[in-house]
């Protein structure tokens, strides 16, 4: 059965703090200009923030509870908003990626958050429209850092095999670094990583990303993500539709030693 996401929905922890901010804000007599001015943000930030919208940072939630006298009330509320380390949309995904035994992902347009280096992680979760602020930002970059521990610290071992289409790696953020990551990890003994070339593609290869994701009960879940929305689903139709796409598209990539050349050549013309 599908999984619900929530996408329009932002963390209850954010809504929360946000909601309490505003209260104390109110109550203490404090424009939202001054508290804006005072923590360094804009006053459009701060209403986000109590919207909501936005996470309240640290700062911000230090900041108004020393203005509006809150006794720490406001403070306290920093341990739960730093848990919410990922977007809405995201966070129903990484529990299953906590709990994988095996993963197949395949990906179409960016490298999987697996297998970033900080500097490709920080510049796609440092452009988003409307932008983050910078707390959120490293929150984020951290978070991704550490969920690369799948790849080498887990025993067993989790199984993990990526698909990149050609274009992932030749997009402008695919440095040389982050070429060089690539080459680096499909080295694991765990980890299978194939290219899919332009030559080689086919339809349901162009519609977006896949990745299943089966967990110690053997229980399997596919997640489809989209620019505005995404999709993790048990539902054995859209597990099988998905894991057919996936063969499929393995089977046309190159194997992982002609993938790794691929990957060579292009760091040597870099």
């Amino acid at each position: 059965m599908p999984v619900p996401n929530n996408n329009s929905q932002p963390p209850a922890a954010w809504c929360y703090s946000g909601n309490q901010l505003k209260r104390w804000r109110t109550m203490a007599n404090i424009s939202r200009e001054a508290l804006a001015a005072a923590a360094n943000y804009a006053p459009e930030t701060i209403a986000s923030m109590e919207r909501g919208v936005r996470m309240p940072t640290p700062r911000v939630l230090d900041v108004a509870d020393e203005l509006c006298g809150a006794q720490g009330m406001l403070s306290a509320a920093k341990e739960y908003v730093r848990r919410e380390r990922y977007s809405a949309r995201a966070v129903d995904f990484i529990e299953r990626e906590r709990e994988a035994t095996s993963l197949w992902w395949y990906e179409v347009a960016l490298v999987p958050g697996l297998l970033q280096t900080q500097t490709y992680a920080r510049a796609l979760i440092d452009n988003r429209i409307p932008p983050l602020d910078e707390e959120t930002v490293e929150e984020r970059v951290a978070a991704r850092m550490e969920r690369q521990a799948i790849l080498t610290d887990r025993k067993p071992p989790v199984g993990l095999s990526f698909v990149l289409y050609e274009a992932v790696l030749r997009s402008p953020l695919a440095d040389t670094e982050q070429l060089q990551r690539l080459l680096e990890v499909s080295r694991l003994r765990n980890v299978v990583l194939q290219v899919l070339p332009f030559a080689q593609a086919f339809s349901d290869a162009l519609m977006g990303p896949m990745v299943l994701v089966e967990g110690h009960d053997h229980e399997r879940f596919a997640f489809m993500e989209g620019a505005f929305a995404s999709e993790l689903s048990a539902d054995p139709g859209v597990v099988s539709r998905v894991t057919e796409r996936l063969s499929m598209i393995r089977t046309r990539a190159l194997d992982p030693d002609e993938s790794a050349r691929l990957i060579e050549r292009m760091v040597t013309q870099a």
